[in-house]
């Protein structure tokens, strides 16, 4: 799998149309989760690809969030991004979105259902003395994903459907999630740091 493009283009493509840190912030987290979930589930030669898609799956959505997916293939292609990229970008919002794509590689299954959970895992992180997913366990997790009025924005019914596709269980998608934000907090942190000292 092909992305098309560099990290660093993905890098600088994403931040020429997303500006908002916290945006910045959910992408290089999603990025290196799919990093994390490459090698985890046996894909280590398409870790970049994986990561480029995570990068990049959100890169329309801050200027343009009525055409969410719908717009990311005329950026993405003006890019040079692969055909295989495009889709899986846009196949995230699969069911959310008028962009009628289907996850169907391993890569798209666990990018429609880790991106909510990762939303929702950082916003169980940042409220705790530590601020950080290093000590997250999947049960203070679930206690937050019980509480509808909790990161409200980030759809439970995506994330079980999510798990569903990939034919794992909720808990087990979870545990692997907070794994993967454990492998990449540190160096987000830093990226971000680096963003706002611009």
């Amino acid at each position: 799998m092909e992305a098309g493009i560099s990290r660093q283009q993905a890098w600088e493509l994403l931040k020429q149309y997303n500006k908002d840190t916290f945006h910045l912030q959910h992408a290089l987290t999603v990025e290196g989760v799919m990093k994390w979930f490459a090698a985890d589930q046996g894909f280590a030669n398409e870790s970049e690809f994986w990561a480029v898609a995570g990068l990049l799956h959100d890169i329309d959505f801050e200027q343009f969030p009525d055409q969410h997916c719908v717009k990311a293939p005329e950026l993405l292609r003006a890019a040079g991004a692969s055909e295989e990229l495009i889709h899986a970008v846009c196949s995230h919002g699969y069911g959310l979105t008028i962009a009628d794509v289907k996850p169907e590689h391993t890569m798209e299954k666990i990018l429609f259902a880790s991106d909510e959970l990762t939303g929702l895992i950082w916003a169980a992180a940042i409220i705790r003395p530590s601020k950080s997913v290093m000590d997250m366990e999947v049960k203070s997790v679930k206690k937050k994903y019980k509480t509808p009025a909790f990161a409200a924005g980030c759809s439970r019914k995506v994330i079980e459907d999510g798990a569903a596709l990939l034919g794992w269980e909720l808990d087990f998608l979870i545990e692997k999630t907070i794994l993967a934000m454990r492998s990449c907090e540190a160096e987000v942190n830093a990226a971000i740091a680096a963003v706002k000292n611009i």
